[in-house]
């Protein structure tokens, strides 16, 4: 039997895991798909908003190939923490594939970045999302202005969070605290700001048609903004993505039916809060009062006639008590694996990671510690199907090295407290009566010791039942 240990619960280590088992010519292969969290599905639990149902629902597709008789869900479980080094995993299974993602966001690298009231996107989101590192937030929503720097699906995704009613939020599994901060929020206006023109937005349409159905905020584009892109006048050069995104745009400046929001089509007379979309500005410092961010100078940029944007050398500013940024992620490294620090990734070829330019036998990689950054969620399929041919093809070989048959109980031996697919099925429960309490539908748990406790709930129920069998005997 193959044993392969795969690293992270989220698309790409799923879809390795599915790969694996479904790979014909194998006689046996055991997966056990490991995490440092005790819930699996990575980003589609704790980075697909909560007002995004068909997107999350992939988290039914997953489950389907965690809940195969030869692949085990491992919560709990870290990678570098009590002795669990790439070298010591490699003495408990034949293989280990990591797909742990690119976890660090990016940072702007101007003054004042790390003024009270700036955070990453990235923080944002697992604050909404319940990660229970995020579970003490700090985020300022007491002010009437917010700053969201980038122009992709995050930032999108955080600017209609910002901007939908708690109301409608309701509804979802976004945790209690942070619905409450939602609904007292005092935050009106908020500014999506990107260095470069529409037509190099790297927005999906859909997600942005979204923010126009919104029945709390109007958006608005400065036509000026359009002006400066070259593709206004003519985009049909672009990509079809960025077409219909600058038609979306376009429709929006012109104050057109179809992006000006439910409450303007309404004709209420000023939505609750407005959306503003700019382009060609790039940040160039935070300015603070007192220690907190009050407001962001931008200089205007223009087309440089490459593809790229130069400065003007003119400037504005825009008012904020909060500035989330969302100009994309890096990849992290990993105690004991080679990582190349310019790229964020590990050292790869066809995902067979590679040591001083060597491949190292039975260490594999894939999805976004592999690639980088890239692709949708669906992209990790093919990524990880690569992997996984380079696996097999050194099967033989691997599967020659002796390796434990309780792999988990050496676990335990190292101070890990697993957790097995029925405590997390035991979360799931303990999420689904703390809605039923509050009137909700199921609430996620937001903190470490309550997904712990949640999760122990099963083991301990299992363990009165032994226990009072036992006197019955």
């Amino acid at each position: 039997m193959l044993r392969v240990a795969v690293v992270g619960s989220g698309p790409s280590g799923v879809y390795t895991a599915q790969s694996l088992v479904q790979q014909s010519g194998v006689p046996g292969v055991r997966v056990d798909v490991l995490d440092r969290l005790p819930c699996p599905y990575g980003l589609v639990r704790y980075g697909v908003a909560p007002d995004h149902e068909k997107i999350k629902s992939l988290q039914q597709n997953l489950r389907a190939v965690l809940e195969d008789q030869r692949v085990g869900f491992v919560g709990n479980v870290e990678v570098g923490e009590r002795g669990l080094t790439p070298e010591r995993l490699l003495e408990l299974y034949h293989a280990v594939v990591y797909c742990v993602g690119a976890a660090r966001d990016r940072r702007l690298g101007v003054p004042g970045e790390d003024l009270a009231g700036s955070h990453s996107a990235t923080d944002f989101v697992s604050w909404y999302s319940a990660h229970p590192d995020a579970a003490d937030n700090g985020f300022r929503l007491d002010g009437p202005s917010a700053v969201v720097i980038g122009v992709g699906n995050v930032a999108v995704d955080v600017t209609r969070i910002l901007a939908r009613g708690a109301d409608e939020l309701r509804a979802t599994d976004v945790p209690q605290g942070a619905l409450a901060a939602l609904a007292a929020s005092r935050v009106r206006a908020v500014h999506m700001v990107g260095r470069r023109g529409p037509g190099q937005a790297k927005f999906t349409t859909k997600e942005l048609r979204e923010l126009g159905g919104l029945g709390s905020a109007r958006v608005s584009v400065d036509p000026a903004d359009l002006a400066l892109d070259p593709a206004f006048a003519d985009s049909s050069a672009l990509p079809a993505v960025n077409r219909r995104n600058l038609e979306v745009v376009r429709g929006w400046a012109a104050g057109a039916a179809e992006g000006s929001g439910a409450a303007a089509r309404d004709g209420a007379a000023e939505a609750a809060r407005t959306i503003s979309l700019r382009f060609f500005l790039r940040p160039v410092e935070l300015l603070g009062e007192d220690g907190r961010v009050a407001a962001v100078r931008f200089e205007r940029t223009e087309p440089d006639g490459t593809g790229g944007v130069r400065g003007t050398g003119r400037y504005e500013e825009i008012e904020a008590q909060l500035v989330l940024r969302a100009v994309g992620y890096k990849g992290v490294a990993l105690p004991g694996l080679p990582f190349d620090q310019a790229r964020g990734t590990v050292p790869n070829e066809a995902g067979r990671v590679l040591r001083d330019g060597v491949p190292s036998p039975g260490e594999y990689v894939a999805g976004w510690i592999k690639r980088g950054p890239t692709g949708v969620i669906g992209t990790n399929r093919p990524c990880a199907k690569e992997t996984v041919t380079s696996l097999l093809a050194d099967a033989a070989e691997l599967a020659g090295r002796p390796v434990p048959a309780d792999p988990i109980g050496a676990l335990r031996d190292l101070g890990h407290e697993p957790v097995a697919w029925r405590g997390w099925l035991s979360i799931e429960r303990a999420e689904s009566d703390l809605g039923r309490s509050l009137g909700r539908g199921r609430v996620k748990i937001p903190d470490w010791p309550g997904l712990r406790a949640a999760a122990r709930e099963d083991a301990d129920l299992r363990a009165a039942a032994r226990e009072g069998a036992d006197q019955e005997a």
